[in-house]
């Protein structure tokens, strides 16, 4: 049996009582807490005088409220985000901190805690779970309007290495699925106006802008009548650079205001195709009076019942349509025209990411031609 001086005795008797505690200074002094307690016993004139007592006291609330507001600070973070939050900031901080004093402060019972590390999921499943409600968070962010392929793009551009087919499985595990596209005609091509040859001939990439415009016209719906939506877009870098909403389909409130627009927004320096279907607002007098004061613009328009000649003007009404109309409550005019207004300035054309321009927004892609 080890045998240690009274002078060793002595002191870790003193120090006990310094410190307040015996459990912890056993261990460090390689002794049992029992041969401790026994020699606390045996010196008890050892024991502290009431006012080295009190200074002890003090000391000891200082050291407590020390290390109670460095766990809040670091733990309440945590704490917020939920118990499995908080059961890794205590798991993380065990060697700092008393688990009881973590527990109490941070307001989960030590039984919570021991449940949440035996049902504890595996890294993998945990990243499982991060890729799905990444998934989910930009299938609406986008408004339901990104399938498989273009989930998997946005989450590669931020940082994820994914497959299309994963997230082509995930999508159906969470019920996902990508508005259907409607598509249906609306100008009038029956007249006797002059019609212009398809100069275009559906060369649709261009290299410059202001090289290549196509322009068409929609109805919308809404609780008392229609409105009727044309746009202007250069082929360069698919962005809507003129249009109007009106209630009627006269060229002084479609064609003419959205071209008015088109060349306050993109000057017209060198030659330009303008590109339309056949239908009277684009063929009549007033419109074609109009283009021909720009003597750089050519006219060309569509074939005869050809959508495809017009493709990409199609292609933005199908967008428009299932992004912001199909699915959803009609409104007023007056609604929709904000909601159009939103949809075109500050959705399509600073932050939808287009497939033709590589998954970019319309910023980033003449961003990056400029640097």
């Amino acid at each position: 049996m080890k045998t240690y001086e009274r002078s060793f005795k002595e002191n870790a008797v003193r120090l006990s009582y310094e410190q307040g505690e015996i459990k912890n200074l056993a261990l460090k002094l390689g002794i049992s807490r029992f041969t401790l307690l026994k020699w606390r016993k045996k010196f008890d004139y050892l024991k502290l005088n009431p006012k080295d007592a009190v200074i002890l006291q003090l000391n000891k609330k200082i050291r407590d409220s020390e290390l109670t507001l460095e766990i809040l600070k670091n733990g309440s973070k945590h704490a917020a985000q939920g118990k499995l939050m908080t059961k890794r900031f205590i798991e993380d901080n065990l060697s700092k901190f008393p688990l009881l004093k973590m527990c109490e402060l941070l307001q989960i019972s030590t039984s919570s805690y021991y449940r949440l590390k035996k049902q504890e999921i595996s890294e993998k499943q945990a990243r499982i779970a991060l890729l799905k409600e990444q998934v989910v968070s930009i299938y609406y962010h986008f408004n339901k309007t990104f399938g498989y392929n273009k989930i998997t793009k946005e989450l590669r551009r931020r940082g994820f290495k994914v497959g299309e087919g994963q997230i082509k499985v995930y999508m159906r595990m969470l019920g996902l699925r990508k508005k259907a596209k409607r598509i249906r005609a609306t100008t009038d091509s029956i007249h006797n106006h002059y019609v212009s040859p398809n100069i275009l001939n559906r060369e649709f990439s261009v290299s410059e802008p202001a090289t290549a415009w196509v322009s068409d016209i929609t109805y919308i719906a809404t609780i008392k009548g229609f409105l009727y939506l044309t746009v202007v877009l250069d082929l360069f870098d698919r962005k809507i650079i003129g249009w109007s909403l009106s209630d009627s389909m006269s060229t002084k409130e479609t064609t003419i205001p959205a071209w008015e627009m088109a060349v306050k927004n993109r000057k017209i320096t060198k030659d330009l195709i303008f590109h339309s279907d056949k239908g009277v607002q684009y063929a009549n007098k007033l419109f074609t009076r109009t283009l021909d004061s720009y003597k750089y613009v050519r006219r060309s328009m569509s074939r005869k019942q050809n959508h495809n000649d017009n493709a990409v003007a199609e292609s933005f009404f199908s967008s428009f349509k299932r992004e912001l109309i199909n699915g959803n409550k009609r409104l007023t005019k007056e609604q929709m025209r904000v909601e159009v207004y939103e949809y075109i300035e500050n959705w399509y054309n600073k932050k939808r990411r287009h497939s033709y321009l590589g998954y970019k927004t319309i910023e980033e892609f003449n961003q990056n031609r400029e640097s």
